[in-house]
């Protein structure tokens, strides 16, 4: 088991009379993570509405603030219990024998164009072994021809973009190996997280995007852009593509300051808490 503390610090100064403010930073409550501790810190004046998706977990602040500053504040601490199985034993599963809540994650989405990236991904792909095997080719590729730079891309930028530009941040790897996944008929979706582990070198902690792959009726985590320490991801928001889970989603004339996060792991043998490290293992992090 994984112990992961994480704060999150966004700032803000709202330019017109309200804003709205859509926030995917909360911990999700799932059987492989569980939260320990929560504190969601907000100006007391601060009109909220707080929903949790039954389906995936996810957890929406909704927030209307007045003109002037806004501060919001998250922290947490999580208990991470992933599964861990042998790669060699895990398969495709024929579209024909695949749950219906899985069949979403096979469609093209907005960043996310697997339609457009079939033929590429069956001359690449399609003659390696199927199976974990595949996916992870599908992973190092991403991870080998893409390369990682801070402000490459923005809120526009696709999985087609990232295959010609071949520049990127976490979740261009992250929509690119989904796009591709789709193209092959293996289902896979977008998480967002933290970069416990990052290279100090990239710069401060930040928000992370990974991958989850459906296989042998399980999904299992990729990171093809490398960033982070893969059993010590936590999960935040689960979507489609990036479109579906952006931290904050803004409506109004706002003023922005990049976001404040810390994230560490606690190791304590006696209470079975390690600290994470990378593993040749699939990790196992939600069940259909």
């Amino acid at each position: 088991m994984f112990r992961i503390h994480y704060k999150v610090t966004l700032s803000y100064d709202v330019l017109t009379e309200t804003a709205d403010f859509i926030f995917n930073i909360e911990a999700a409550r799932t059987p492989h993570q569980t939260i320990i501790s929560e504190h969601l810190g907000l100006p007391a004046h601060i009109v909220r509405d707080i929903y949790e998706d039954p389906v995936l977990a996810n957890r929406v602040l909704r927030v209307r603030a007045p003109q002037g500053p806004l501060e919001v504040q998250y922290e947490a601490t999580v208990h991470i219990d992933q599964r861990f199985d042998d790669p060699s034993t895990l398969r495709e599963i024929p579209v024909a024998q695949l749950p219906f809540t899985v069949m979403p994650y096979l469609a093209p989405s907005r960043y996310c164009q697997s339609d457009r990236l079939m033929e590429f991904a069956l001359r690449e792909f399609g003659a390696v072994p199927t199976g974990y095997a595949r996916v992870l080719a599908i992973s190092n590729w991403v991870s080998t021809h893409v390369r990682f730079q801070s402000s490459s891309s923005n809120e526009s930028t696709s999985a087609v973009d990232t295959i010609v530009q071949r520049t990127g941040v976490c979740r261009d790897f992250a929509n690119l190996m989904i796009a591709l996944c789709r193209a092959i008929s293996i289902p896979a979706r977008f998480c967002s997280s933290l970069d416990y582990g990052a290279d100090p070198a990239l710069g401060p902690s930040d928000f992370h995007a990974f991958v989850e792959v459906y296989l042998s009726g399980r999904w299992y985590l990729f990171d093809p852009s490398n960033g982070s320490i893969p059993t010590g991801l936590l999960r935040i928001g689960t979507g489609h593509d990036a479109s579906d889970i952006p931290f904050a989603a803004i409506f109004g004339g706002v003023r922005y300051l990049p976001p404040v996060i810390s994230v560490m792991a606690e190791a304590n043998a006696a209470q079975g808490w390690f600290l994470p490290e990378r593993t040749s293992s699939a990790i196992c992090t939600w069940q259909d």
